[in-house]
């Protein structure tokens, strides 16, 4: 019973905080742009996306330093899978999740384009460095890209979010950014804690590592970008939802990818011809559901879930 103990308390705990702080950090983002007169969706890419992103990079920076550049690719395309089929489609089980046709064609297209980008740097099966260094490069267009649109609905006065609990004269700028910072490392640690957790407890159960690996850990490098969008869609911030997922996989395609190659190219497994595919056409698919009706409701979304059961059933397999 005792070595039971430690790992289920890991798991409670990091749902528990998972839950809290990712609210509180949407809350702060979304204060913010209020504050600022920005879009969402620029709060919802660059921070928030960026933001939960960040454990990606690290395991990218690391990886690609010690030779293991499969690592660092399969932890990118696994993110984007997840990110468009199991994040979307579990927020839009719990509340159908809709946006502006605007932001949908800018971002949605940039986003798509990107991840194309990326499967055909990997389509190759070997990341130069070359590659990486335009995959950088293209990270920081599209970061440029985002702003300038951003700018230009401020100017058209399409930036302002919704009204949320607090007025702007009320609102502390320093405060927002340190309880936004302070909320965004809870959930990171809270993510943490439960694939630990989890992942102890699967091994104590007997359960094979292989597919451990392909369920708990893939889950547990989107469940920061998860949490924050159904706590995104929980307060109405549906076009910050969207900039979560859209920042979230142009940091994994240009950025995560472009550090691997720039740092450490090399050959890549045959495996990820197929899984580059995949994620591809998951993204396709996010894109058709959402542009069709302007939202994603709850079939698309047990759709897109079924998505990502199907990639890790593939991963499974091959």
């Amino acid at each position: 019973m005792g070595v039971w103990l430690l790992p289920a308390v890991m798991l409670l705990g990091g749902l528990v905080l998972l839950a809290t702080a990712a609210d509180r950090f949407v809350l702060s983002a979304a204060r913010l742009s209020k504050v600022w007169g920005v879009s969402p969706i620029l709060i919802g890419a660059l921070v928030v996306g960026m933001g939960t992103s960040s454990p990606e990079l690290l395991v990218s920076v690391l990886a690609a330093l010690s030779g293991e550049v499969d690592l660092a690719v399969g932890n990118a395309v696994g993110s984007n899978v997840a990110n468009v089929t199991l994040v979307l489609g579990a927020t839009a089980v719990l509340a159908p999740l809709t946006g502006s046709l605007r932001v949908l064609r800018r971002e949605g297209i940039l986003m798509f384009l990107a991840v194309c980008g990326f499967a055909v740097a990997v389509y190759d099966l070997e990341l130069h460095r070359f590659e990486g260094i335009a995959l950088l490069s293209s990270m920081a267009l599209a970061a440029f890209l985002v702003v300038r649109w951003a700018r230009a609905d401020q100017r058209a006065g399409l930036a302002m979010p919704d009204d949320d609990d607090a007025d702007v004269s009320e609102i502390s700028k320093g405060k927002e950014i340190g309880m936004g910072l302070l909320a965004l490392l809870l959930t990171l640690l809270g993510a943490e804690l439960l694939v630990r957790g989890g992942t102890d407890l699967a091994s104590h159960m007997g359960v094979d590592s292989a597919f451990v690996g392909l369920t708990l850990v893939a889950v547990g490098t989107s469940l920061p970008e998860l949490a924050t969008s159904i706590a995104g869609v929980r307060r109405g911030e549906h076009d910050m939802v969207i900039g979560n997922v859209v920042g979230s996989n142009l940091f994994n395609a240009l950025a995560v990818a472009g550090v691997a190659g720039t740092l450490g190219p090399g050959p890549i497994d045959p495996s990820f011809r197929l899984a580059s595919l995949v994620m591809v056409g998951c993204a396709a698919l996010a894109g058709l559901l959402a542009f069709t009706g302007r939202e994603l409701v709850r079939w698309e979304g047990i759709l897109l879930m079924c998505g990502f059961g199907g990639f890790v059933w593939l991963s499974y397999i091959g």
